[in-house]
């Protein structure tokens, strides 16, 4: 390649080559006798292995050597890799949370382990062992940010604990990952949460101002001689679920026997197919409550199974704030019913394409239908998806979409507009070789029954993030008719334009590591209004890590509201709302400390003072959290906010209180129970879940839910289901 195309590729494409100088491999020595994963390491074959060590700091400083030793090796047969880790430690105590499988890094002393099988930068398989020998895995996407633990295989970890070290022993099947056939090697990671005297080690150096998972810093795993074809099985997840229930608002009972399942199919060496029939997620845990101040609906995150492999090549086109995201898998099997209520709505079945077709290209697919419920006037929905995504340079992608909503069938209760909406667009997101420059460009188009016109919605954001500074520019626009039926916009008819700067320091004494201060400038105009200025937030803060891992933030806010509509921002019913066509100035300053996660004893508050439209808020929320290793952990969370506005308006307090358990009698059998109070909703609830994992992936499920009217209190809604769910390999 000639100098001059060099020159323009890494112009064009900042991500055109990787980024560490120092570039660090590690051979895998192929073996032909299975290893006995044991935690021991005894095998005579481990001692030929080549070691990966000289691992450097993360956290506090990245500029030494990890203060204990850690030693990787890796071995591999035709069907499994083997590795094996050796990790000296300091005197007392491990750092371990719970015998829970998809444990907290910040709360463990863990080794986790990052493959990137495609050697693309930008998503990759992630492994976890704790001293313990409990276990963690997931999907990375978007170059390291994003981690998703909900992706569950089978694999193997064992560990043996010392006073000075301990040992692990990991054998996970090639089946399990997608890897292109004939391959070399893999980029390859290793990093160690050290949590015992806080610390954070990995093999290959990370700057401190990146993630510790970035796929930007990644070493070499090379193996003897070339892999074979990926090949996963096909699994078989069938299912039964027993439930019984009660609605006391309406005194009605019902028992239900419900059965389905999933089947996951693997297409080629990069492809996954997965099928679902009737599916239940009864045993999937509930959402957190929360208080929502604001005029906007809030994103909650995805917890069912079936939408989770390869979840970020569907869920991630669009705004990078959350503010336009054309498809958001949440919305299906939830609709609104007659008086305009969110509730169930069930899935008949579906199928969902996704992966690899090569290095460069990804494919995803998903058809989803859900049913017909008369009685609360739901037509039945084909809900579908169709995505492709090309890699370009070192990390960088472009990607298009496409996503339609289509009602099935002739319903008296469906307008003509609510036939179908449709969303057409392109993504380009950049990541520079180093991870310092990234960004989003995208523009989509909705279509709709008699709306072709406009609904546009499109985006420009770039952040630069070296050493000491990080510099965001945004500018955003969302046509007032722009529509995501299976999106999440919150909100439309916007012109956005933000931008903000951050200075970081790294001291190298004192109790913080690092610490800075940070301007944010965020304004927003409405096109359909002649561009009235509507919102306005500027905002200047001061935020520090300490070195012990606690962290805290000031920051003073100065808000600019316009009122379009009346909005009561207590909800208070049959309160006098605030009057439209006004705009309101109001200050705040606010608080926030989060101690150490990895203590045995954890602590955090928020606190907010100042003024609230055209009256006053005082804020303060607290949680505290209590581990008795590794068997149990406990938290109490309070919130409260005190909301004074001037008569003829409501006044509010706003409590809500959580309470959360956690009991690991084994790696096998888990109880967990959420208690949920708000006086906003006048609703306590309980959910409480005991999981027995009887063979690999495989569950019984007791879940018991019980929620009540507060005020008066008295009996809303109970349930209890027994659910079996079995992983079956063909």
């Amino acid at each position: 390649m000639s100098k001059g195309l060099y020159l323009i590729l890494l112009c064009l494409f900042p991500g055109y080559s990787f980024a560490q100088d120092v570039f660090k491999s590690i051979q895998a020595k192929h073996v032909s006798e299975a290893i006995n994963v044991d935690g021991v390491m005894d095998e005579p074959i481990w001692q030929t292995a080549e070691v990966a060590g000289d691992f450097q700091q993360f956290f506090p400083s990245d500029q030494v050597s990890a203060e204990h030793s850690t030693q990787v090796k890796v071995l591999y047969s035709d069907t499994h890799l083997y590795i094996g880790i050796y990790a000296e430690k300091a005197p007392g105590d491990y750092v371990v949370s719970s015998l829970k499988r998809d444990f907290g890094a910040t709360t463990n002393d863990n080794i986790s382990l990052l493959f990137d099988t495609f050697s693309d930068g930008t998503t990759a398989y992630f492994f976890g062992v704790t001293p313990y020998g409990v276990l963690r895995e997931g999907l990375v996407s978007d170059g390291g940010t994003t981690f998703n633990n909900t992706w569950d295989i089978k694999w193997q970890a064992e560990a043996t604990r010392f006073d000075d070290h301990f040992v692990i022993e990991v054998a996970i099947p090639f089946t399990s990952m997608k890897f292109p056939e004939g391959t070399t090697s893999w980029r390859f990671r290793p990093y160690r949460w050290n949590n015992q005297v806080n610390q954070q080690d990995s093999w290959v150096k990370v700057p401190q101002q990146q993630l510790l998972s970035s796929l930007a810093y990644m070493g070499e795993l090379t193996f003897e001689k070339p892999l074979g074809e990926s090949r996963m099985p096909i699994a078989l997840i069938p299912y039964i679920n027993l439930l019984a229930d009660k609605d006391y608002s309406i005194n009605e009972s019902e028992t239900k026997f419900k059965t389905g399942g999933d089947a996951k199919i693997s297409i080629g060496n990069g492809m996954n197919l997965d099928l679902t029939l009737n599916p239940d997620f009864s045993n999937v845990e509930v959402d957190d409550i929360f208080t929502n101040l604001t005029r906007f609906e809030v994103r909650l995150p995805e917890k069912r199974q079936f939408f989770i492999d390869n979840s970020d090549l569907f869920e991630n086109f669009g705004n990078s704030f959350n503010e336009a995201r054309p498809f958001f898998s949440r919305r299906i099997g939830l609709a609104r019913d007659a008086d305009g209520n969110l509730i169930q709505n069930d899935i008949i079945g579906g199928a969902r394409l996704s992966g690899k077709l090569n290095k460069d290209w990804r494919l995803g697919f998903l058809n989803l239908q859900t049913a017909r419920d008369e009685g609360n006037e739901i037509a039945s929905n084909n809900n579908m998806m169709l995505a492709v995504q090309r890699k370009i340079g070192a990390r960088s992608n472009i990607g298009a979409f496409w996503v339609n909503r289509q009602v099935v069938g002739d319903e008296d209760y469906i307008t003509p507009e609510e036939n179908y909406n449709r969303v057409v667009g392109v993504d380009y997101n950049l990541a520079s070789a180093d991870n310092i420059w990234n960004g989003k460009f995208y523009l989509h188009k909705s279509f709709q029954p008699d709306d072709s016109k406009g609904n546009l919605s499109s985006q420009a954001t770039v952040t630069y993030n070296p050493r000491n500074w990080r510099i965001i520019e945004d500018l955003v626009y969302i046509d007032q008719d722009f529509r995501a039926d299976l999106g999440f916009v919150p909100r439309t008819d916007i012109l956005k334009w933000g931008n903000g700067i951050q200075y970081i320091a790294y001291p190298k004494k004192g109790i913080f590591n690092t610490h800075g201060i940070r301007a944010l400038s965020v304004m927003y105009w409405r096109p359909s209004l002649d561009y009235q200025n509507t919102d306005r937030r500027l905002s200047l803060s001061w935020e520090t890590d300490f070195k012990n891992q606690a962290s805290a933030e000031a920051f003073f806010t100065n808000n600019y509201i316009f009122l379009t509509g009346a909005f009561d921002p207590t909800r208070t019913l049959g309160a006098t709302p605030l009057p439209g066509d006004q705009g309101y100035h109001f200050n705040q300053l606010s608080f926030e400390y989060q101690s150490n996660n990895s203590n045995i004893l954890t602590y955090g508050g928020t606190a907010t003072i100042g003024r609230f439209f055209n009256g006053e808020i005082t804020a303060v929320g607290g949680q505290v959290g209590l581990r008795i290793q590794p068997k149990a952990q406990i938290s109490l969370g309070l919130d409260y906010n005190g909301i004074r506005l001037p008569d003829p308006y409501a006044d509010a307090n706003i409590f809500f209180a959580t309470l959360r358990s956690e009991i690991t009698f084994s790696k096998s059998v888990f109880w967990t129970t959420l208690a949920q109070y708000s006086n906003r909703q006048e609703n306590f609830g309980i959910n409480s879940r005991l999981q027995w994992r009887f063979a690999p992936l495989s569950d019984l499920y007791l879940v018991y839910n019980d929620n009540y009217f507060t005020s008066p209190y008295s009996p809303r809604f109970r349930s209890i289901n027994l659910k079996l769910t079995y992983w079956l390999n063909i």
